[in-house]
């Protein structure tokens, strides 16, 4: 899913036909040669101070294969950024695991030294910034990626700090896909265990709905093959339970057959007209065919060029039936642009990336509707305004089609009768105050809210309250607690839409 990247590239394209184009809580251990010579002052999950000696720092860096990254270390600024700029958090330590036994290693360490506040980064594209931490043990995936595609028996097997586009690269080289994400450097970790929707995921369901097995490191350092014979309900519950459960170090997904070429682009209007839009999509975005993405955006960029509203399509049916599926589109008359046509499925996975995603600052705000009625169209379009600083945009990511085919209890993902995801975004230029624009978009967001219904943990925010996750999980939560019980019990995967543990039986 875009989330904050997609606004980047969304004011982007607005701009292009509109327009000319925290500090250290800690003093870092001195260091001489290659030892550590001082102790080192961290926190564990509940807040508490913890004291690292040298000496198991030292042990630690023997058991590693991989790096063991400390403040002034080279390497350690760049491991500890995640792409959004508004969290700046420096880690007591980061671990950069090569290998699944580094990182049992680092998970070992975390837990015996009272449960160390812990988050694991894939590809940084938290929302909320939970792949990053102040004063805890950061785990860095990112050397820790390979994709291996067998095209006879159509399966994929990807290491757990992989990105997607490597996956899209690899399995379409073969004439195979998966749905994945919608920006290619999303790590592939963060994407499918909270759900993972995508270009293909009305056709072919969601990335859970194509996990065939999954490796873990659970919280006692054990790895543990989660799949439906072996460890079944751990299975059940990575598929949507985000990282509660532990670190998947490899994934094991069901891939199908598809054109390399794709009937992609976008379809862009003026404001004036976004009402009209809008109403299309509410109208025929519930039944639009499966092998059809659709998505919506509304888009105000800095300055004064004006706002605009375009409909994002992927058609990866066959190419003869395209037009027939654009057609209730085509109705809305001449756009100001439109770049639909024939063109290669990584290439479209690769459209929304951003070069430079941290030369902006983002917040955002989601939820997903099971229905676009009037009253949320004017909820959106009465109070949308722009800014001459900040980029604003709503902009939603269909569900339906085989996603809802799929029974609620069947994974630990409960939102199947969502129409849409809806996420409404502002972004300003980093170094800039961004108070007065994540203020403005809360208080637009209260005349939103009330036609949501849950939220897709992925676009995790602070604000959730444990109720509010309680909830999203629906039905599924009891059983999310016994698994969560069965292999967390001490909660140490805590960064993330958090299942606290049952509490322990005096």
């Amino acid at each position: 899913m875009k989330r904050r990247v997609f606004i980047q590239s969304a004011v982007a394209t607005a701009a292009a036909i509109s327009v000319p184009r925290t500090p250290a809580f800690a003093i870092a251990p001195r260091r001489v040669g290659p030892r550590i010579l001082a102790d080192l002052e961290a926190v564990t999950g509940d807040g508490a101070r913890v004291t690292l000696t040298a000496a198991a720092l030292e042990d630690l860096k023997g058991r590693l294969r991989g790096k063991l990254l400390l403040s002034g270390d080279e390497g350690y600024d760049r491991a500890r950024q995640i792409l959004n700029p508004s969290f700046d958090r420096r880690p007591a330590l980061i671990v950069q695991p090569t290998g699944v036994a580094d990182i049992r290693a680092a998970v070992n360490f975390a837990r015996e030294n009272k449960g160390l506040l812990l988050a694991v980064k894939c590809g940084g594209h938290s929302a909320s910034g939970q792949s990053t931490c102040d004063r805890g043990m950061q785990i860095d995936l990112s050397h820790f990626r390979d994709v291996r595609v067998d095209p006879v028996a159509r399966r994929a097997w990807v290491t757990g700090g992989s990105l997607l586009g490597q996956l899209d690269h690899e399995a379409m080289s073969m004439g195979l896909a998966t749905p994945m994400g919608t920006v290619s450097h999303t790590g592939v970790g963060g994407l499918v265990t909270g759900g993972g929707f995508g270009r293909l995921a009305r056709r072919f369901g969601l990335s859970v709905d194509n996990l065939l097995s999954a490796d873990v490191v659970t919280a006692d350092g054990a790895m543990r093959h989660a799949s439906a014979k072996e460890n079944p309900d751990l299975f059940w519950g990575v598929r949507g339970g985000g990282g509660n459960f532990g670190i998947v170090t490899n994934f094991e997904f069901q891939l199908h057959p598809m054109q390399r070429q794709v009937v992609a682009g976008e379809l862009v209007f003026p404001i004036a007209r976004a009402r009209d839009v809008f109403q299309v999509f509410a109208e025929y975005g519930p039944a639009v065919p499966d092998d059809f993405a659709l998505g919506l955006v509304l888009v105000k960029p800095p300055g004064a060029a004006p706002g605009l509203v375009m409909f994002e399509v992927c058609h990866s049916g066959p190419a003869n039936t395209a037009e027939r599926a654009l057609a209730p589109l085509r109705k809305l008359g001449t756009p100001l642009a439109d770049t639909i046509k024939s063109k290669d499925y990584v290439a479209v996975q690769r459209s929304g990336d951003v070069s430079d995603p941290r030369a902006e600052a983002s917040y955002l705000k989601s939820g997903f509707i099971a229905n676009m009625p009037g009253g949320l169209i004017s909820a959106i379009l009465d109070r949308f305004e722009g800014h001459p600083q900040r980029s604003t945009a709503v902009f939603f990511q269909q569900g339906g089609g085989a996603i809802a085919k799929v029974p609620s209890t069947a994974t630990a993902f409960a939102q199947r009768d969502v129409q849409a995801n809806m996420l409404c975004a502002v972004g300003w230029k980093f170094g800039q105050d961004g108070s007065a624009h994540t203020q403005w978009i809360k208080q637009y967001w209260t005349g939103i809210e009330k036609f949501t219904h849950g939220f897709y943990v992925n676009d995790l925010e602070s604000e959730h309250s444990a109720a509010a996750i309680r909830d999203n999980y629906r039905r599924n939560h009891d059983r999310l607690v016994a698994v969560k019980t069965t292999y967390d019990p001490g909660n140490l995967f805590r960064m993330n839409a958090n299942v606290k543990p049952a509490a322990k039986k005096a």
